[in-house]
């Protein structure tokens, strides 16, 4: 890349020098949704398709998606992606696209650690679809997001960092993009043949798909359930989730066919029944262990279960 051009993405921007003076990832600079989903409008001017803009450096960027196709690629040194609790390491030259329903995470990255986010709207592919023809991995990819008929998230990793053609494509495009050529067709275009040489590495390219946020959520409330089964409440979990109540508790029935309550009550039973049979703990305590706050709901639940008392349950499985 020219050093002219190198310079100027080195720069420290205006929200990193906040975050160098101990602020933190203003979420409001990126969206007004509960979720963290970055959102087109705040990020790209109205009569734009495409646009860059560097990567925040110097903190972790947290879980989001964005409602627009993202293709990172890293100028130098290498940016850290987490998604879905596995680390996907972008090293310099490397190009990474992600859809719009696409889960992810950031480690810090440090000075020297430069990439360059573009943020493109489904349409601007449009042109390149046309380009790149139809049986390939690429295209495939471009399919779902034209026809927005999926909602799973889903990324291609690039590792072609030795290929010339496409790194001087992607210096083009960052040049006029970064400058604000107003040429909208040539930058299609210039997508487009970047495309068409990445279809001829597909021996260089990993494709990953990333679960959905809703089924995260899920995932996390019970995982929080089965670690926090004496004192777990929705309320709590709702509020680490930065979630309402009242929409996870919907979510949770969706997707298990059990309510919140129906899900912890059967985690406290199921650890009740192992105490019984591991421990020599009295029935009270038992009771108290797990969290159950009423003796005789537990006694009346155990008893339509297993037919006798967790005294004689106990007695007979010993």
């Amino acid at each position: 890349m020219n050093k002219t051009l190198l310079d100027k993405l080195k720069q420290v921007t205006i929200e990193e020098e906040s975050i160098l003076n101990g602020s933190r990832i203003e979420k409001s600079l990126y969206t007004q949704k509960n979720q963290f989903e970055v959102e087109s409008n705040k990020v790209l001017d109205a009569e734009n398709l495409i646009t860059v803009r560097t990567h925040t450096r110097f903190i972790d960027f947290p879980n989001h998606k964005h409602d627009y196709v993202e293709m990172m690629y890293v100028v130098q040194g290498s940016i850290h992606h987490v998604i879905d609790e596995k680390e996907v390491i972008l090293n310099a030259g490397e190009i990474l696209l992600l859809n719009q329903h696409s889960w992810h995470a950031i480690k810090k990255a440090e000075k020297d650690d430069i990439a360059i986010n573009f943020i493109i709207l489904p349409s601007f592919f449009d042109v390149v679809y046309d380009m790149i023809g139809y049986d390939n991995i690429i295209a495939k990819f471009l399919v779902d997001i034209l026809k927005r008929n999926s909602n799973s998230g889903e990324y291609l990793l690039f590792q072609v960092a030795d290929i010339l053609q496409i790194q001087n494509l992607v210096e083009n495009m960052i040049q006029s993009l970064y400058e604000k050529e107003d040429d909208h067709k040539k930058n299609q275009i210039t997508m487009g043949l970047l495309f068409m040489y990445l279809v001829r590495y597909v021996n260089r390219t990993t494709k990953g798909t990333t679960k959905r946020f809703e089924e995260l959520l899920v995932e996390t409330t019970l995982d929080y359930i089965d670690h926090n089964y004496k004192n777990a409440t929705l309320l709590e979990i709702s509020s680490r989730l930065k979630q309402p109540d009242y929409a996870l508790s919907k979510l949770v029935k969706q997707q298990t066919g059990k309510t919140f309550k129906d899900l912890l009550q059967s985690r406290r039973f199921y650890r009740a029944e192992e105490l019984l049979m591991d421990t020599d703990l009295s029935i009270d305590d038992i009771i108290y262990v797990v969290g159950y706050e009423s003796h005789s709901y537990f006694f009346r639940r155990f008893k339509e279960k297993h037919g006798i008392t967790p005294s004689q349950y106990r007695k007979k499985r010993k």
